[in-house]
């Protein structure tokens, strides 16, 4: 459908103060600037260009404490996403297929801006543990959206994320160590529309962690686990994912100083699970339409590796 040639540049700048007024009260300010150029070159000569775009985004975080070997923490900051830079110069339709081909588009915002705000807890309330407990939110001035047909993505609404996570680790002697992390987000457009107001593919709940056996008598290993809950597929939430679940573990030994052999063995259970599922239509030859299905890349199965490496 097109052909381009897409030259991109970036340039920025950061400054950062760091205060402390009291034994329990510091702060961190900070102010980025950015600035992206590009340039397009397209075999739709309308479709050429250069557009540029620019972004200062102030961060500011308030830490109080610590008191009995834990503090609290404010954070805000403005971020952005960029967006493909073909779309900020694309102003026809290129699409042969589309009833609107060689119509008038408009071009897509070339950085689009994001605020984040998050209030948290950190402790290390004995020797060997560490945790922290942290709301956050993020607002997105626009999404961007897989298009399954297309194999891209396109900008989209803008939306809200919020939620809740926790991190614990522990390590009650100096070979060994346990952590766990989970989290829970919801995520929504912020713009009413009758589609309806869920982000495809956006997680709502996730775990990690496992157990780590650092070098002792030139034994070490981790068996790790990542789970990734149901998501939902389409805005209005009547088509959701399945849940995944996978183990991983592994086994080193130290030969010598230089020497180290390891085995890993991938989705040890052989979980019959999927990395990611779309829901969208496509067309197998036999089919005498389009179906509407979910679309999705199988987990790695069963996969034993051994690791040898050489350490000057």
């Amino acid at each position: 459908m097109r052909q381009d040639n897409v030259n991109e540049w970036s340039v920025a700048l950061w400054a950062q103060n760091d205060t402390r007024w009291t034994p329990w009260l510091r702060t961190v300010a900070g102010l980025r600037g950015e600035r992206f150029g590009f340039e397009v070159s397209s075999s739709l000569p309308a479709n050429s260009g250069t557009e540029s775009a620019q972004k200062l985004l102030p961060k500011f975080s308030l830490v109080l404490g610590p008191w009995a070997r834990t503090e609290l923490y404010a954070n805000y900051g403005q971020g952005f996403h960029s967006n493909d830079a073909r779309g900020t110069t694309t102003r026809i339709n290129p699409d042969p297929r589309d009833p609107g081909f060689l119509g008038p588009v408009i071009p897509v915002t070339p950085l689009v801006g994001t605020v984040g705000y998050e209030l948290g807890l950190r402790s290390a309330p004995f020797a060997g543990f560490q945790t922290t407990l942290a709301l956050w939110r993020l607002d997105l001035d626009s999404e961007l959206l897989f298009v399954g047909d297309a194999g891209t993505t396109e900008p989209s609404r803008p939306s809200r994320r919020q939620g809740v996570e926790w991190y614990g680790y522990y390590s009650p002697v100096p070979w060994f160590a346990a952590d766990l992390q989970a989290a829970y987000m919801r995520a929504r457009f912020t713009d009413p529309d009758p589609a309806g107001d869920r982000i495809p593919g956006a997680i709502e709940q996730m775990a990690a962690g496992g157990v780590t056996l650092f070098p002792w008598r030139n034994w070490s290993g981790s068996l790790r686990f990542r789970y990734i809950g149901a998501r939902p597929l389409l805005e209005d939430n009547s088509v959701r994912s399945s849940t995944s679940l996978i183990w991983n573990l592994r086994g080193g030994y130290q030969v010598t100083r230089n020497w180290l052999v390891a085995l890993d063995v991938i989705n040890l259970f052989n979980a019959k699970v999927s990395d990611i599922e779309y829901f969208y239509e496509s067309r197998l030859p036999l089919e005498p339409g389009p179906v509407a299905d979910i679309h999705l890349h199988p987990a790695v199965p069963r996969t034993v590796r051994l690791v040898v490496r050489y350490a000057m």
